[in-house]
């Protein structure tokens, strides 16, 4: 784009950046998070189910507030007062954060004690306070205290000889207020509850009564302190700020720089302290001093710190399968099977995946068959994520061991799973792997594996190109969607683009994919433009965009001008969403939905009408600054006519669904109405198509057998006249 124009674009869509035309992202993610608790709150999701989603609640705000509201903590400090795209400066961004988490607080602990916990206990699940126990489970905590809590409990003094202790990020505490029975004085001192322990421990006398560890050592804590009055014991948790900021030089440099931020980052500022309601004045005073928060960084909890230990309820709670989804088995397509010829097939044509509807069984499958087949001559893989015993991290492995050149690049930077990737990236370079880490200053979150194998008819290049992660764990749950190809122009793409990767090389301009940074962006405008061209000739114009999150203001800028024009716009995103709706002339043709439900959708489709030339694209990138500017990412087209259709036939079921679905009405999401339709519930739609698929596999399967028991009947019964003929003959 020439300069004139380009500054011709920067002034059209200047009148779209207006403040009051975004909405901030870090708000926006809470209330997605409020989304999530939503679901504990539906009675129409399973008891146990429920209890999960409260649990998940809890683990999303923790990483907010370690790495978003870190971040805001880091600009506050460094005096930045500029404002985000909806006119916020980082300090009224902190205080409208403490303000409506507080809210929020109150109602995940009243959806714990005043629905999910009388829920449990009419089906004899119980979580116990030390009072409610019976006799037998008194005397069952306190041998479990003595034989197995009191080794290992450290209690900190703090004095003017010993500082306070120093208190570790996410660890839950116990401040201990004392009394010496000596002379009197007043001391304090700090117990750590130990993480090697369950922290749901299950009572005897009953099958499915747990009590809290926390309450066991609370109980007898004064057994660690002897000649000692303990006057007040009371939890709290302090979060930290752990976010990752590496400085990249070389690559030996680089991991140890990795290494040694993941132990500094431990040290981080304070930015949240929960703490027992019931905490008395002198205790908080102090750790307010120690910890050094200010007052709206503090939360009461009324109730037990940290609801993440609910996530664990699932597999603590024995039976009730009827208080839980029902499992599904994902489908495979018996042409992508172990036992049969993936490359064969793949050559024929390709395959479109959506997990977990379909099972992940697929790309293991596509992995492992390359591994170990001879034609094979190279594999070459991006790691983001893995599973802590991943198999694909085995099958690359048994690949270079069999003497395939095989080069993964592992993100080592990716969040929380950086100790993970640094392991595994070790491990792979054990194995005999080439191992990179991807460009400076850039994460690398595409997801793509490229096999060469020579055929009959030569070098051919296998592809997968995936939206989400390589983690065979997550698969199960998250929804995502692969493509499996041979294509020539999108293998030579995957080629130029490892070689970007792993050495010098700057491809002038690639065939099928766009890459980030830059091109993405570059690519999206170019088609939000030609829907624009399309409304303003007076014909139709659509598009259909699904996302976990929209946030970048010059995406939502771009979309505030094609509606402006008449372009028809529908967005699924799950998470965070700057853009308003309902705002007269500027995005009221734009209509944006949000799916939570039991499965994370985690699916990128990017899907343009084109005057009825219907083009659809899946991506590794959300349309988030990050992941426009400082990722390498990829978006891939799906060319294969039956596949596009079955691309848009997912999305538009997806847009259909009124059940777990909500609508954005400009900042406050509502449920669907459904009066007068028939409910859709796009997962539960997936998971019955793809247990017909199985069932029907399945039959087909045992009339194959049946055919093939027939034939050999029918084959003996001719072997056996033949010989009765014979016998007859010599006879």
């Amino acid at each position: 784009m020439s300069d004139k124009l380009l500054k011709l674009e920067k002034q059209e869509t200047k009148k779209y950046r207006k403040p009051e035309y975004y909405i901030n992202r870090e708000l926006s993610w809470m209330d997605f998070n409020d989304r999530v608790l939503e679901e504990a709150r539906n009675k129409d999701n399973p008891l146990l189910d429920r209890v999960n989603f409260l649990g998940i609640t809890q683990s999303n705000v923790d990483e907010f507030f370690m790495v978003r509201v870190a971040s805001l903590h880091k600009l506050v400090a460094a005096g930045i007062t500029s404002t985000d795209a909806s006119g916020m400066t980082p300090q009224k961004q902190l205080d409208e954060i403490n303000k409506k988490e507080h809210k929020e607080v109150e109602k995940r602990y009243s959806t714990y004690s005043r629905s999910l916990l009388p829920l449990l206990e009419s089906n004899n699940i119980y979580i116990k306070n030390v009072e409610d126990l019976n006799e037998h489970q008194y005397e069952f905590i306190r041998r479990y205290f003595y034989d197995e809590l009191y080794p290992v409990l450290t209690p900190m003094a703090d004095d003017t000889n010993r500082p306070f202790p120093f208190i570790a990020n996410d660890s839950l505490n116990i401040a201990v207020r004392l009394k010496d029975t000596e002379n009197g004085n007043h001391d304090y001192a700090t117990v750590r509850v130990p993480n090697i322990f369950k922290r749901l421990v299950k009572l005897p006398d009953a099958e499915n009564s747990f009590v809290l560890l926390e309450n066991i050592i609370k109980e007898f804590i004064w057994q660690l302190f002897d000649g000692y009055e303990v006057k007040e014991a009371a939890t709290f948790r302090a979060t930290r700020d752990m976010d990752l900021d590496v400085a990249e030089r070389d690559t030996s440099d680089f991991l140890r720089s990795v290494q040694t931020q993941l132990k500094d980052r431990e040290h981080g500022k304070v930015v949240r302290l929960e703490i027992d309601k019931n905490m008395g004045d002198k205790l908080r005073r102090r750790l307010f001093k120690k910890l050094k928060v200010s007052e709206n960084e503090v939360y009461e909890i009324n109730g037990p710190i940290d609801l993440t230990f609910l996530k664990k309820m699932l597999g603590a709670v024995q039976g009730h399968d009827d208080l839980r989804y029902k499992p599904f088995k994902g489908y495979v397509d018996p042409d992508l099977e172990l036992s049969s010829d993936i490359f064969a097939n793949i050559r024929k044509r390709d395959y479109l995946v959506q997990h977990p509807y379909d099972s992940f069984d697929t790309v293991l499958n596509f992995i492992k068959k390359a591994a170990h087949d001879d034609k094979v001559l190279a594999i070459k893989m991006t790691l983001y994520r893995v599973s802590g015993n991943s198999p694909i991290i085995k099958y690359l492995g048994q690949a270079a061991q069999a003497g395939k050149q095989v080069t993964v690049l592992v993100e080592v930077k990716a969040r929380f799973d950086e100790q993970n990737n640094v392991h595994w990236a070790r491990t792979l370079e054990q194995m005999g792997c080439h191992v990179i880490y991807g460009l400076k200053g850039l994460k690398t979150h595409t997801k793509i594996t490229c096999v060469i194998r020579r055929d009959e008819d030569g070098i051919r290049r296998y592809l997968h190109l995936g939206t989400g992660n390589y983690n065979d764990v997550t698969a199960h749950f998250y929804t995502d969607m692969g493509l499996f190809t041979c294509r020539r122009d999108l293998g030579v793409d995957a080629t130029n683009l490892f070689n970007m990767l792993s050495g010098y090389s700057k491809p002038p301009y690639f065939r099928q994919l766009r890459i980030s940074p830059e091109h993405i962006r570059e690519f999206i405008n170019e088609k939000v433009d030609n829907e624009i061209a399309i409304a303003k000739a007076g014909r139709h114009a659509e598009i259909h965009m699904k996302m976990n999150s929209l946030s970048d203001p010059e995406i939502i800028a771009k979309l505030y001008q094609a509606s402006h024009a008449g372009v028809k716009i529908h967005l699924i995103v799950r998470g965070i969403c700057c853009l308003r709706t309902d705002i007269p002339g500027i995005s009221d043709n734009i209509e944006v939905h949000s799916i939570v439900g039991r499965l994370l959708e985690h699916s990128r489709i990017y899907y343009f009408y084109n005057d009825g030339n219907d083009e659809i694209y899946l991506s590794s990138a959300d349309m988030m600054k990050r992941n426009l500017n400082r990722r390498v990412e990829t978006l891939f087209p799906v060319l294969q006519p039956d596949l596009k259709q079955r691309a848009i036939d997912i999305y538009n079921k997806m847009w259909e669904d009124n059940v777990k679905g909500r609508i954005l009405h400009n900042d406050t999401y509502t449920m669907i109405d459904r009066r007068g339709k028939e409910a859709v519930n796009c997962q539960e739609f997936f998971i019955e198509q793809a247990q017909e698929k199985n069932e029907e596999l399945k039959q087909r399967r045992k009339a194959n057998a049946r055919k093939i028991e027939t034939f050999e009947v029918i084959r003996r019964q001719d072997n056996d006249l033949k010989l009765d003929e014979k016998k007859d003959n010599n006879g």
